[in-house]
């Protein structure tokens, strides 16, 4: 019992012991952990921050021309929607015209065998109903009474026909009715579709049309813009240049050329589209910036989805995407000659197709840095731009 009592007051006194002891033996680790704690919070709000400020800032230092072009891509895609759902209206007015034709028809049917079953009802009226008892009975002997009665049969048979007949044309006639009106209901859905893909486009086309005006009236877009263009401009040329390697490569003796060379060209080069030319070869001004800009090209405009043409033989070197130029397509001729077709709306050819001169590659668009339906077109040789206009027949 001692021995317990003893242990309890050892047990009291260390606890109290202990008790005293602690506020000189606080640690400050927690108070030092919460601090940088806070500190640590408040380092991350600011890297959040100045993320936040980054990205948006990256966001306004995006390429004008990625813009434009993923604009153009989003309105290529509107316009495809839209000429796939035109292209099942049309289906679909087809479908009206030929059911409103079966219509018809089954209508006239129908009125030919009414008019043969009432002519029918109108003998049998008046013959009475033992009309063809009496008939029988008027035989001369057994051959007429064996003829009147296979003639009666037959008589009997084609009525038959045509009670059935009747009954199934009205019945056609109420399906094809039902299908008539299904067809209808369908056709305005596509024309709300229609309507939709329309406002659609229209959306798409006005974003552009906001990017290009901030193109034109605001110097600082309008030169990055063009700093953007001339680097799409040399990847064009050193695109050319790795066509006109890779050629001389796979073609290492190369034949003669004629006998003027490629000076028989000039002047007998295709057309590529039809159109007015709006912007000429060589150094432009703009007319607000006073800055110049030295075009490779001539512009022509012509109306949307007009066919632009291969100016002569060649082989399809590039036929994508290209910032600035929209759809682009190039076609090698040989001898080191170029010929260049942007702003397309759609492409008709693919990387390797050979083509033929006058043949269709495109149709014309507004793809690219452009407002309006446009062909950009460049003759190029050994890298250097050539005027077009010099190389293209006079138009009368």
């Amino acid at each position: 019992m001692r021995g317990v009592a003893w242990v309890a007051v050892a047990v009291v006194f260390l606890s109290g012991s202990s008790a005293l002891a602690a506020p000189d033996r606080r640690d400050p680790l927690p108070e030092k952990m919460r601090k940088e704690r806070q500190t640590l919070d408040k380092l991350k709000d600011a890297i959040k921050e100045k993320k936040q400020k980054s990205e948006e800032a990256q966001r306004k230092e995006t390429s004008v021309l990625q813009e434009l072009e993923e604009a153009d891509q989003r309105i290529k895609r509107r316009r495809e929607e839209l000429a796939q759902v035109n292209v099942t209206l049309r289906g679909k007015d087809r479908e009206i015209a030929e059911t409103t034709t079966s219509l018809r028809r089954l209508r006239e049917r129908i009125a030919h065998r009414e008019g043969a079953i009432r002519s029918r009802l109108r003998v049998m009226y008046m013959e009475g109903p033992n009309g063809q008892v009496k008939l029988l009975l008027a035989s001369s002997g057994y051959h007429d009474f064996q003829a009147r009665l296979a003639s009666l049969r037959w008589i009997a048979r084609r009525e038959f026909r045509l009670l059935e007949g009747h009954r199934a044309d009205r019945v056609r006639f109420e399906v094809t009715e039902v299908h008539l009106r299904s067809v209808r209901t369908e056709i305005q859905g596509h024309q709300q579709e229609i309507a939709a893909k329309l406002e659609a486009v229209k959306n798409e086309r006005t974003n552009k049309d906001r990017l290009l005006a901030r193109v034109r009236g605001e110097k600082v877009m309008y030169v990055k813009a063009v700093e953007e263009l001339e680097k799409s401009a040399q990847r064009i040329e050193g695109l050319l240049r790795d066509f006109e390697a890779r050629r001389k490569a796979s073609a290492p003796v190369q034949p003669a050329p004629g006998r003027e060379g490629l000076a028989r060209l000039k002047g007998r080069l295709g057309w590529p589209t039809e159109g007015d030319v709006v912007a000429l070869f060589g150094r432009q001004k703009h007319p607000k910036f006073d800055t110049y800009v030295q075009r490779k090209g001539v512009e022509i405009r012509a109306g949307h989805g007009t066919v632009i043409r291969s100016v002569s033989d060649g082989v399809v070197a590039f036929a994508d995407w290209m910032r600035g130029y929209g759809l682009l397509a190039i076609v090698d001729h040989g001898e080191g000659l170029f010929s260049l077709y942007a702003h397309a709306s759609k492409l008709l050819v693919n990387v390797g197709d050979s083509v033929r001169g006058r043949q269709p590659i495109g149709e014309i668009g507004d793809t690219g840095l452009t407002g309006e339906s446009t062909l950009y077109f460049e003759l190029r040789h050994g890298g250097e731009a050539l005027d077009p206009l010099a190389w293209l027949p006079q138009r009368r």
